[in-house]
C-alpha cells in the first residue's frame, strides 16, 4: 500500500479541485461520510441513547468533523460539537459546514478546558471524534494550549475514539508526536494511508486505519508516485523466489553463516536453522573450534565446521578458511554471536573488504564497523545488507534524533550504498535508491534475544535463492514477523521463543502460497 506525504495529499486535493473541477466542499462531505460510518459502526443498536463528542479545529480537518456531526445528528445520534480555536479563523469550507450544522439546530460550542460540564459530557461519551488537526500539522503543540487540553481530555475518555484523516498531534510524514497526540481506536484516513500512520509513534496511536475514498479521480491517484509503501501479503507473494520442479541443491543457493563464540552458541545455530527452513539449498556454518561440537550436535541440516579461534572467539587465522569456503557459496551471513574483540573486528573488516559475494551483516558484525565506515563505503557496487536495531544503527552513524526513522534510514542507505533493515516496531527496509518498505507483521514476542539471528538467516536464505537484495530483505522481515504472529497465536507473546518463529515459517509460507 502506498504511503503518501502531507504535501502529496495537498497536491492531490488541489488537482482534483482545479482540474476536474470538483468542489472542495464535496470532498469534505465525502470525508465526513467515512467518519460518520466509522462512528455508527461503534455505537450500540439504540443510537438515540448514545452520546458522541466531536472536537473540531478551524481548518479543513475541522470541517470534516463538523460535517460528520451533521450526518450523525440526522441519523438520530445525540452529540455536541466543540470548536478548539477561534471561530474567526474557521476556513471557508468549515464555515459552510458550521452553517449547515446550525440549520439542523446544532451549534458549535467553544471548547473551554475549565468547564466541568463539558468535561463530564465528553468523559461519558460512547464515541469521540477527533478532527482537530489534519495532515498539515508541523509545529509542536504548546502544553498549556486549549489544543493540548482537548487532546488530553479525549485520551481520558472511556469511549472509542475515531480520528479524521490522522490522529491530531501526529506528524503525517514521520509518525513523530508533536508535543502530544490523540490515541485513536480507529482512524479514517482519506485517499491514501500516510507514512506517519505506519511508522513511529503514529503507528501506535492510529489504531485500526481504514482508507476512505473522498472522490479524488482514479487517474490522479494512479499517478501518485510514493517513495514509501507498506509490505503486506501481496508483496510477499510476488517477491517469493520460484521453486522449479527440476531444481537441485545448487539451484536454491549456498549460504555460509559465520559467527558464534563461547557463551553465544545459540545465535549461529538459529541463523543456520532459519536459513534452511526458508528454502536455502545448502547451509554451511563456520564457528570457533571450541564450540564446533556443540553446533554439530544441534544441527541436522546445516553443516558446521571448525575455525581457528582466539580466546573463544574467531581469530585472524579464520580468514583464509572462510575465503576458501566462500569460493563455493553465494552469500555470507556474518555476525550472529560473533562477540567483540580486536580479532573479530579485524576478521569482519577483512571479510567485508575481500568478499565479492553478497554479505548480510548482523549483530557484532555491524558493531565492527564503528569507526570503520570506509570499509562499508568501499563495498559500493557489491551487495551489503545491514540489519541493525536502533542502538547499533546509531553506533555506526545513523541519526534518529529527529524522530524520522524513514528519513534516517534513507540517508544512511544512500550515503553508504547498502540495503538497510532498520529493526524495531514496523521495521523499515531501504535500498540505495531511497524507496522505503515498511513492515506490517510482528509482535512484542519478537523482542527477545535470538530473534534477530532468525531474521538474518531468513534474509540471507532468500538472497541466496535469487531474490534481489531489497526483495530478500523486505520479504524476510515480513515472513519473520508473520511467523512470529503465528507463534504468538499458538504460544502467546510471553512464551514464544525464537526457535518457535522458525517452526512457524512453513505456516507463513502456506498462507502466502494460498495452500
Amino acid at each position: 500500500m502506498k504511503l503518501a506525504t502531507a504535501e502529496q495529499m495537498r497536491e492531490l486535493d488541489r488537482q482534483a479541485i482545479q482540474e476536474p473541477g470538483i468542489a472542495s466542499i464535496d470532498l469534505v462531505e465525502r470525508a465526513a461520510e467515512g467518519v460518520a460510518e466509522a462512528v455508527l459502526s461503534l455505537l450500540p443498536a439504540r443510537i438515540g441513547k448514545c452520546r458522541v463528542s466531536v472536537f473540531c479545529g478551524t481548518g479543513n480537518n475541522g470541517g470534516d468533523g463538523i460535517a460528520a456531526a451533521r450526518l450523525l445528528f440526522l441519523r438520530g445520534v445525540r452529540l455536541r460539537v466543540f470548536l478548539v480555536g477561534n471561530y474567526e479563523k474557521l476556513m471557508e469550507d468549515a464555515l459552510e459546514e458550521t452553517r449547515r450544522l446550525s440549520e439542523c439546530g446544532v451549534e458549535l460550542e467553544p471548547f473551554d478546558p475549565s468547564c466541568r460540564e463539558q468535561e463530564r459530557w465528553v468523559l461519558a461519551s460512547h464515541v469521540v471524534i477527533d478532527a482537530i488537526f489534519g495532515v498539515g500539522l508541523s509545529r509542536e503543540i504548546a502544553p498549556d494550549s486549549p489544543f493540548a487540553s482537548s487532546i488530553g481530555l479525549i485520551n481520558r475518555c472511556g469511549g472509542k475514539v475515531v480520528s479524521a484523516d490522522i490522529s491530531s498531534g501526529v506528524e503525517a510524514d514521520t509518525g513523530r508526536v508533536l508535543g502530544c497526540a490523540v490515541r485513536a481506536d480507529r482512524t479514517v484516513t482519506f485517499t491514501c494511508k500516510k507514512a506517519g500512520q505506519a511508522v513511529g509513534q503514529g503507528a501506535l496511536l492510529s489504531g485500526e486505519v481504514t482508507v476512505w475514498d473522498i472522490g479524488i479521480p482514479e487517474d490522479l491517484k494512479a499517478g501518485l508516485v510514493c517513495t514509501a509503501q507498506t509490505v503486506e501479503a501481496g508483496f510477499a507473494r510476488e517477491a517469493l523466489p520460484p521453486r522449479p520442479d527440476d531444481g537441485h541443491k545448487g539451484t536454491f543457493g549456498k549460504l555460509l553463516v559465520v559467527g558464534g563464540s563461547v557463551g553465544f552458541t545459540g545465535a549461529p545455530y538459529l541463523t543456520a536453522a532459519a536459513a534452511g527452513r526458508t528454502g536455502c539449498g545448502l547451509v554451511y556454518l563456520g564457528v570457533p573450534q571450541s564450540i564446533w561440537a556443540i553446533e554439530a550436535a544441534k544441527c541436522t541440516s546445516a553443516m558446521p565446521f571448525p575455525l581457528p579461534e582466539e580466546a573463544g572467539m574467531l581469530g585472524d587465522d579464520a580468514f583464509r578458511r572462510i575465503q576458501e569456503k566462500m569460493e563455493r557459496c553465494d552469500v555470507l551471513a556474518l555476525g550472529p554471536g560473533l562477540g567483540r574483540s580486536p580479532h573479530t573486528e579485524r576478521l569482519t573488516l577483512a571479510l567485508l573488504e575481500h568478499t565479492a559475494q553478497p554479505v548480510v551483516l548482523d549483530a557484532d558484525g555491524i558493531n565492527a564497523l564503528q569507526g570503520h565506515m570506509d570499509i562499508l563505503d568501499h563495498r559500493k557496487g557489491r551487495v551489503t545488507v545491514l540489519t541493525p536495531h536502533d542502538g547499533e544503527f546509531e553506533r555506526i552513524g545513523g541519526d534518529l534524533s529527529g524522530g524520522d526513522r524513514i528519513g534516517a534510514a534513507r540517508a544512511f542507505a544512500a550515503a553508504h550504498g547498502c540495503v538497510l533493515v532498520l529493526k524495531g516496531h514496523r521495521t523499515i527496509t531501504v535500498g540505495p535508491t531511497g524507496n522505503a518498505l515498511v513492515n506490517t507483521t510482528g509482535n512484542s514476542g519478537l523482542a527477545k534475544g535470538g530473534s534477530g539471528d532468525v531474521l538474518t538467516g531468513i534474509i540471507a536464505s532468500l538472497l541466496a535463492q535469487g531474490c534481489t537484495p531489497v526483495q530478500a530483505s523486505a520479504l524476510g522481515v515480513w515472513l519473520h514477523g508473520r511467523a512470529g504472529d503465528l507463534a504468538a497465536r499458538r504460544l502467546t507473546a510471553y512464551a514464544m521463543m525464537p526457535e518457535d518463529v522458525t517452526a512457524e515459517l512453513p505456516a507463513a509460507f502456506l498462507e502466502i502460497l494460498g495452500e
